[in-house]
This record gives structure tokens, C-alpha cells and sequence, in this order.
């Protein structure tokens, strides 16, 4: 039986989303899901099943081989600057410094948004910097790894210079005649899913509430969340708050050189095309190699640390990333075997689309759910709208006509939200790390979170596309932000 899209291909990762909520078991729900198609793919044929699987991994390990050297990386600059002493030196001035928790959650995010080029690098930077800070008030680690992954994919997505926005731009058909980065500017204001999320995360920041399981977590763990990486090392070092405030920040500025400088900035093209072309991945690796040899430079000839503790953290730093790096290999793997090569669930969710593309006022709406479905479903947003914006274009022409804008923007909307709330996703499993908490506490943590704001999203689209105003829609998503809030904050007053 051929199973190639159809309604099957959506079967493994299913099991493997169920599974990895119901046992809390994310690394064994994932092989589980990766066999279960690879099985559906040879005819349930066991042998070649097993060597489907670890071809396709080695492949995606290959492909993503960058993304787990930066991890590698930044492990051991976090572990150097465990070991100098300097995250116990910033953590004894920032809590004099930050003096509640909402001054806390306010300077993780301010910090989320200005570490916009890239959702990879956001999501470990602002761990590491932000986890001691966080731990002093309290702030549980399912807590921070919300603000971080909320400030991380939506904040990207509507920042014009950003591997999101090189991606996007990349994703039109080769035959089309329109401006990728054009198209992405117009998205912007109708990204409802990313502005929403700011806005309601600010919100939750300002008034120091949570409800739902996030409000369960914080009373039931803000006690003993305690940090993981802090307790496993031995503060060997003297380090000042500049020996963490160097390091971090030479690696963000060698990481945006390095964008540009694999962009071609040396070759001729301006800033916005050296971003538009940039290989993100590669550009992390030098940027974090760099830093590595400017942390030695910094830390050796003042003996903060000696070259023999230096070179521990070689090890220490890997270790702290295998977990992180094991969990993208596989949702990586799983992610392949419903490519185009494999089950080809983008094949059947065209299939889908091109069906219904005859109700044109109702795309918007349809291309979120979808958009939203598929990115859960597989965990990668960018593969996500890299299938469905060539569809958008496909029913509403070359043109960018506000219904055409206003679906791109649902598009990028729902891979970011179906980003979110799923465990296999690349970036949330990054949010987990860069926390350092459980990835299963985070995923169920945020996910009604996201949701609530997913519907404000849809209905926003939907009432955009029978209106064809993309502005109305972004208004009907403010409204029901708006009126959600005052109900929630009723409710609450009403309880106390």
C-alpha cells in the first residue's frame, strides 16, 4: 500500500506529539514516531525500516551539522563562565540591580527582542545570561523558557533583518516575478499570531500573573526549580559581571558579522541582501569560535582561570548540550521522514489546499489552521511555510494583492504558533535548553498559552478575509486581546 500523501503521513508524528505528552518520554516518543514512518514508508518491512531511519538521520545530521557544533559551542562558553565565577558575580549585581520579578521577566524579554537575527542563537543566548537572575526571583524555569521562546521565533519573524526573513524571501517559486523581502515587509503588520504574543506576554509581565498549568508550575516548583548548570560545577574563578558581559557580548556581535560576511557583505552587497543571503548556521559556528578565543585572551593571562580548568570545560559543555542535541537529531529525523522524499506530507497538504482554494475570502483563515497543523505536525516552521506560500502565490497570483499578503502572513503566523506548541519543534526544544527545564513542562506550559492566542488569530483572519482589510483583521486581534485580559483579570479579582 502506497502512502505516499495521504491522510497517513500524518500518523508519526501524531504518535509521536501523543506519546511524548502522555509519558513525558520526549526521547523514546520520537524513535517510536520516526519507526512508525519508516515502516508506513517500506511496507512495514522492519529491516529496511531501521536503515530508512538512520539514513535519513545521518542525513539531517549532516544538513544541521552547524546548528550542533554552535550548541556544542555555546556549552562550553557557558560552562567557562560558570567556572570564572562571572554568572555568580552578574547574578549578585543584577539582583541588586533588578529589584522584583516583573523587573526580572521585563529584562529577560527586552533582551529576547534584542537578540532578534536569529531564533537559535535568542533562545541560548537569553538562558544563559538571564537563568541566574530569573533563579534569585524565584522565576521558574517553565516560566522562562515561556518568555524566551515568546520572544524568540515571533520576535524574528517580524524583524526585517533576520535569518526568518532570509528564509521567507527564499521560499517564493523560482518563477515568480515578486520581491521576496517586499512581500515580507507587507507581512509584518498582519503577523498576527507574533504581535499578539508580545502583546499578551507583556501583559503577563506587568501584572505578575499567570493561570493555567503555568500557574501550577510556578507555585509548585518556583521553590526548588534551582539552576542545573550552576549546581554540577565548582565556581573556580574570581570573574567580575564584565567576564560574562564581554563574552556575550563579542558573541553577538561576531555572530551578525558573521551573517553578514557569509551574506557577502565583503563581495559587494549591501547590508539588506548580505542578511537576505547569510548562512545563519555557519555564521553562529565562527561567530561562537571566535568568541571562545577571545574568552581565552580574556580569561588566561588574568588568571581567572588556569589553562588546565579552561580546558575542563571542553568537556562540561559538551555534556550540558547532548540532551538539546539528541532531541534536534531526532525531531530532525522525524521531520525528514515526512519530506517530500519520504511520506511527503507537504504533497498531501497541498493536495488539500489547491482543493478548497476556490473560497478565496476564507484562505487567510484556512492557510493559519493549516499552517498551524503542519508545523505542529512536523516541527520545523520554516519547511512549513517554505510548502505553503508557493500554494499562496499558486491561488492568488504574482501579485501582491492584500489577500495574497494578508494569507503569506497567516502562513508565517501559523508555523510559528504550530512552532510553539509543539514538542518535536526545533526552537522549543532550544527555549527548554536555553532555560534549562524539562521540555515536556515547557511544551505543556505554553501550549494554552499559544492557543488562546491562536484563536484570536484565526478569528482575525477569518474576519480580514471576508472583509479583504488586513487591518480590520489585526483590530479584531487587538479587541479580543483586549476583552480576553479583562475577563481573565475579572475572573482573578472575583477568586481573591
Amino acid at each position: 500500500m502506497d502512502v505516499t500523501a495521504t491522510v497517513w503521513t500524518l500518523l508519526p508524528p501524531i504518535i509521536a506529539i501523543a506519546l511524548a505528552l502522555i509519558t513525558k518520554e520526549v526521547y523514546s516518543s520520537l524513535m517510536i514516531g520516526i519507526l512508525s514512518g519508516a515502516l508506513l514508508y517500506t511496507g512495514f518491512h522492519p529491516l529496511k525500516a531501521v536503515e530508512t531511519t538512520f539514513t535519513i538521520m545521518g542525513s539531517k545530521l549532516g544538513d544541521n551539522i552547524n546548528i550542533c557544533i554552535f550548541l556544542v559551542l555555546l556549552g562550553i562558553l557557558v560552562s567557562l563562565i560558570t567556572k570564572s565565577g562571572a554568572s555568580r558575580a552578574y547574578g549578585e549585581w543584577a539582583v541588586k540591580t533588578i529589584r522584583s520579578r516583573r523587573g526580572a521577566s521585563f529584562a529577560t524579554s527586552f533582551l529576547g527582542m534584542f537578540i532578534f537575527v536569529d531564533d537559535y542563537f535568542n533562545c541560548l543566548t537569553v538562558g544563559t545570561v538571564m537563568r541566574p537572575v530569573t533563579d534569585k526571583y524565584s522565576i521558574s524555569r517553565a516560566k522562562l523558557a515561556y518568555i524566551i521562546d515568546a520572544t524568540a521565533a515571533p520576535v524574528c519573524i517580524i524583524a526585517p533583518i533576520s535569518s526568518w526573513a532570509a528564509a521567507v524571501g527564499s521560499s517564493l517559486p523560482e518563477s515568480s516575478t515578486l520581491d521576496g523581502f517586499s512581500l515580507f515587509l507587507k507581512t509584518i503588520p498582519l503577523n498576527l499570531y507574533a504581535l499578539l504574543t508580545l502583546a499578551f506576554l507583556i501583559w503577563l509581565m506587568a501584572a505578575d500573573f499567570d493561570f493555567g498549568p503555568m500557574k501550577k508550575y510556578e507555585l509548585a516548583h518556583k521553590d526548588d526549580d534551582l539552576s542545573l548548570i550552576e549546581e554540577t560545577h565548582v565556581v573556580a574563578g574570581s570573574g567580575k559581571v564584565y567576564d560574562l558581559i564581554l563574552p556575550i557580548s563579542v558573541l553577538i556581535v561576531l555572530c551578525i558579522a558573521g551573517m553578514l560576511y557569509t551574506g557577502g557583505i565583503l563581495d559587494g552587497a549591501n547590508v539588506v541582501e548580505a542578511f537576505a543571503n547569510c548562512d545563519s548556521s555557519t555564521a553562529l559556528v565562527l561567530g561562537s569560535f571566535f568568541t571562545l578565543l577571545f574568552t581565552f585572551v580574556l580569561y588566561i593571562p588574568r588568571k581567572v582561570l588556569s589553562f588546565g580548568q579552561f580546558c575542563e570545560a571542553f568537556t562540561e559543555g559538551f555534556k550540558a548540550m547532548v540532551p538539546a542535541i539528541l532531541i534536534l537529531t531526532l525531531a530532525w529525523t522525524l521531520s525528514g521522514v515526512c519530506r517530500d522524499e519520504y511520506l511527503n506530507i507537504g504533497g498531501f497538504v497541498s493536495s488539500v489546499v489547491n482543493a478548497e482554494s476556490t473560497i478565496g475570502m476564507f484562505m487567510p483563515a484556512v492557510f493559519f489552521l493549516i499552517a498551524l497543523g503542519l508545523a505542529f505536525a512536523t516541527g520545523t516552521s520554516w519547511g512549513t511555510f517554505s510548502i505553503l506560500i508557493p500554494i499562496a502565490i499558486a491561488v492568488f497570483g504574482d501579485a501582491p494583492s492584500t489577500m495574497l499578503v494578508m494569507t503569506v502572513a497567516a502562513c508565517l503566523s501559523g508555523a510559528v504558533c504550530g512552532d510553539h506548541i509543539s514538542p518535536i519543534s526545533d526552537t522549543t526544544i532550544l527555549a527548554s535548553a536555553g532555560a534549562q527545564c524539562n521540555h515536556i513542562d515547557h511544551v505543556s506550559t505554553q501550549m494554552p498559552y499559544a492557543l488562546m492566542i491562536a484563536a484570536m488569530s484565526f478569528v482575525g483572519f477569518l474576519v480580514g478575509g471576508v472583509t479583504g482589510n488586513g487591518i480590520l483583521a489585526l483590530g479584531v486581534g487587538a479587541v479580543l486581546l483586549v476583552l480576553t485580559i479583562a475577563v481573565i483579570t475579572a475572573r482573578q479579582k472575583k477568586k481573591a
